[in-house]
């Protein structure tokens, strides 16, 4: 027991503790690594002085499939087996940011916006029916056979994952730090005040506390991308480190508050089914059946890396069930991941709606 490493609790003792510790609730598994040192996310990739407050950004740029400028954050309240952003959300890397020079970015960004959407389309989902983000329309100069039509070859850019449009959203991804929120609504309100940008946090909810919420109101934060990691509360302490019994209140609580929503969850064979996705659905369905669902396919990555990727079969079954609880915006993704042959894909044509996947 004497050799047994640092809960994040033990290290707050004789600190000042974390806000979510201010309001009664447990801390998240947020401990992260710099070098030979470990400590709460929140101390080694966020800094405040004196009203000034600081993120450590790994990378800002226009991300591809969701066609909006993507502030990537280094350190996060979770530790998720499965992360795929586990070399910056679980290690600290990056350069020092301030709302200030986010905001500038984003009026930078403003200027080459070729796409605009209004406020109910500010989600990663809405991204899909405008653009495949082929290409073939500026490389061919002709629409591919899956093109939605929509966007002219002028209005798709070249950025750094591939072609697309720049649609007029702003989102703050990679780590989460939603349990410290004086960034994120510094942030928000610098970028209102300045631009016409829609702001999207894609989070996994954990810091998402009422009071948190209501800072985040305040400040001009128009939507949420939740990811949630699983329904039942033993798998998702075993995949993140954390209980979900606040995260799955918050689809009701994020609707009341008039914010936009979606919804992401991972299929994991053996750990996420499609038994934990109908609930999960249920639960969505209960609460507004048009809020978007996709069902991601998961990939083995970081401290997971023997479990096996769905096949066809499994995502086409879930879409089906989760149909079945009566959301209208369901979607898969990853295709890449289960499709690997004709006869995959023929198989997805036929029991799958073309405009999910």
């Amino acid at each position: 027991m004497g050799n047994s490493p640092p809960t994040p609790e033990s290290r707050q003792k004789g600190k000042v503790k974390c806000q979510l510790l201010t309001q009664q609730r447990r801390i998240g598994r947020c401990l992260t690594s710099r070098g030979e040192e470990r400590d709460l996310a929140c101390r080694l990739t966020l800094r405040e002085d004196e009203g000034r407050v600081e993120r450590l950004i790994t990378s800002i740029h226009l991300s591809r499939p969701e066609n909006y400028l993507s502030i990537y954050q280094s350190g996060c309240n979770f530790t998720c087996r499965k992360c795929h952003s586990w070399y910056f959300s679980q290690v600290a890397d990056g350069r020092w940011f301030s709302p200030e020079e986010i905001a500038q970015i984003c009026q930078d960004y403003e200027k080459k916006v070729t796409l605009v959407e209004p406020r109910e389309r500010a989600t990663s989902w809405h991204a899909h029916d405008s653009c495949r983000c082929c290409g073939w329309c500026v490389v061919k100069g002709e629409r591919s056979s899956g093109c939605p039509g929509v966007l002219e070859s002028g209005q798709v850019l070249l950025s750094p994952q591939g072609w697309g449009p720049a649609r007029n959203i702003v989102a703050f991804t990679g780590g989460d730090l939603t349990c410290r929120p004086p960034f994120y609504a510094r942030c928000a309100q610098l970028i209102k005040e300045r631009t016409s940008l829609w702001v999207l946090i894609e989070t996994n909810g954990y810091g998402l506390t009422p009071e948190n919420l209501r800072m985040l109101k305040d400040a001009g934060v128009d939507s949420f991308w939740l990811d949630i990691k699983a329904y039942h509360n033993e798998v998702h302490r075993w995949l993140t480190g954390c209980s979900n019994e606040e995260v799955l209140k918050l689809p009701g609580r994020l609707k009341e508050m008039g914010f936009v929503l979606e919804v992401l969850s991972l299929y994991i064979p053996e750990v996420v089914e499609s038994d934990q996705l109908r609930l999960i659905a249920r639960l969505l369905a209960g609460v507004d059946a048009d809020i978007p669902f996709t069902i991601l396919a998961f990939f083995p990555q970081y401290l997971m890396k023997a479990y096996r990727p769905p096949n066809v079969e499994e995502m086409v079954n879930a879409y089906e069930e989760v149909r079945a609880e009566g959301l209208s915006r369901v979607r898969l993704g990853n295709i890449g991941v289960f499709v690997r042959r004709e006869d995959e894909l023929q198989l997805l044509e036929k029991r799958v709606d073309p405009e999910a996947f």
